[in-house]
């Protein structure tokens, strides 16, 4: 792998956008991160369009990609930088039709390395493996193992996204089995020293 991994931060599943508002710019701030994913669960269109208005300029101006989870059809109609579909949403044929060339689509593929393969030929720009541990914020449908992002690295040039339960502290074996990107969401926003310290955590981590 010739980047270091890279954190790519999901937010909380409820948020109100204005008071996160500061939390995320602290957050972004902290350290370096590559993408944000909003994953609001259980709340109205509006309240997504609202979240993205106010939650995307954050993160373009510190040069994080802003990635909509689930919706294509809204990430394309805001100008989102990509979605992130699961195998459940729909087929990534459908999700890129939806957002266009330019933008960014992923794919969860959980542990399969037949569905990760189909998404990278087809032209995913990442696929996203887990969960690798247990974890609060979604019931894993299956985990995955770090001999899948070895695997993956050593034979695929399309990027992957490890996903799941990662802390500051149970990162390490997924960056050196060649994760490009930890996705962590409760790992960074539940951090107990706060969310633009874990930031910083996981930056000393993948700078070692």
């Amino acid at each position: 792998m010739s980047e270091r991994c890279r954190l790519y931060l999901i937010t909380p599943a409820k948020l109100e956008p204005e008071s996160f508002a500061k939390t995320l710019k602290q957050t972004l701030d902290a350290g370096d991160v590559a993408s944000l994913q909003l994953r609001l669960k259980d709340v109205s269109d509006d309240a997504i369009r609202r979240a993205v208005e106010i939650l995307m300029p954050i993160a373009q101006a510190s040069d994080v990609a802003f990635i909509l989870n689930d919706r294509p059809d809204l990430a394309a109609s805001l100008r989102c930088d990509g979605v992130h579909v699961g195998q459940d949403d729909m087929s990534y044929a459908e999700a890129r039709a939806a957002v266009g060339r330019d933008c960014i689509v992923g794919v969860t593929c959980h542990n399969s390395r037949h569905l990760a393969i189909e998404a990278a030929e087809a032209g995913a720009d990442y696929v996203a493996f887990g969960a690798f541990y247990p974890t609060t914020t979604k019931e894993p449908k299956e985990f995955a193992e770090s001999d899948t992002l070895r695997w993956w690295t050593e034979l695929m040039v399309v990027p992957c996204v490890a996903i799941g339960g990662i802390t500051v502290d149970n990162a390490k074996p997924l960056v050196e089995a060649g994760a490009d990107f930890l996705a962590v969401s409760s790992g960074v926003w539940d951090f107990p020293a706060g969310a633009a310290a874990a930031v910083k955590a996981f930056n000393a981590l993948l700078n070692a």
